[in-house]
């Protein structure tokens, strides 16, 4: 999978910025008082324990959930006063769990990532086509085109969301677990081809994940949340310590370089796993 270089010289000029932000649901308070801009041009990996407010971060930064307090900004421009279609032309977002009408094909629905960028005057064409393929390819769906997306296993409807949003040509991308469903070399594919949009055309990524390493691996910048806080911020070599694993996420570990990346590598201690202690020698 590998990402072209259309556009080589894309702006990097949009900024995504939370000031004050508290977010909750059904009266329960999941973040409090979040400042956060988003770096931009660059891929910020976002990680906690669950429950930490991570996705709920992601969802109000992408609208889909209201501010009980504070806003967030595009462009120094209160979000919530924008434009739906607008935003869409700007932004991009992969839910957790994304749901496809009944009966839908794969291209259709990839296709629907094009509609942003339609208008009375800017209808459907050959080079909506060449982006649709484009993102099909990318993601290794186009064998998958005429096929209903009700019908794929969850590893391939996973892919075929990250086509869509691929197709819709954000130069924000907001993604909320992209590897959910995906085996290890999907996942390394997908990061892959999300590491090669935000280098050869500036899109700005946001991501949550699970995995600590592919974090640290794929992260320019990394922010750890606990308790709908941010709990450090900063490039992953500075925010992968063990205090901070323990603190976040109650893990006892050792942080070691990856070998392959030079990133902090987590390596949890288990009951059953720990190095035995030298043995004492008389004497």
């Amino acid at each position: 999978m590998a990402a072209e270089n259309r556009t080589p010289n894309r702006p990097q000029s949009h900024e995504l910025r939370a000031d004050g932000l508290a977010l909750g649901y059904d009266g329960a308070s999941i973040v409090e008082g979040l400042d956060l801009t988003l770096a931009t041009g660059r891929v910020t990996v976002i990680v906690g324990a669950n429950a930490s407010g991570k996705s709920t971060l992601l969802r109000g930064l992408a609208r889909l959930l209201r501010p009980r307090d504070g806003r967030v900004l595009l462009d120094g421009t209160d979000l919530a006063k924008l434009p739906s279609k607008e935003v869409a032309a700007v932004l991009g977002l992969l839910p957790q769990q994304p749901i496809a009408p009944d009966g839908i094909t794969v291209g259709e629905l990839v296709g629907r990532g094009r509609y942003p960028h339609q208008g009375w005057f800017r209808q459907w064409t050959s080079q909506d086509d060449a982006i649709v393929a484009e993102a099909l390819a990318a993601t290794d769906t186009q064998d998958l085109a005429h096929r209903r997306v009700e019908d794929l296993s969850g590893g391939q409807r996973q892919r075929v969301w990250i086509a869509m949003v691929l197709a819709q040509d954000p130069e924000l991308l907001l993604l909320d677990e992209p590897t959910t469903f995906l085996d290890v070399t999907h996942q390394i594919e997908v990061l892959d081809l999300l590491t090669g949009l935000n280098r050869t055309r500036g899109t700005t990524i946001a991501m949550v994940l699970h995995d600590l390493n592919l974090a640290a691996r794929y992260a320019d910048e990394l922010i750890v949340m606990s308790a709908g806080r941010i709990l450090a911020q900063g490039p992953p070599a500075q925010v992968i310590t063990e205090h901070c694993v323990a603190e976040a996420f109650g893990l006892t570990a050792r942080i070691i370089p990856d070998p392959v990346s030079g990133s902090p590598m987590v390596v949890p201690i288990g009951r059953f796993h720990a190095a035995p202690l030298p043995a004492h020698t008389p004497h």
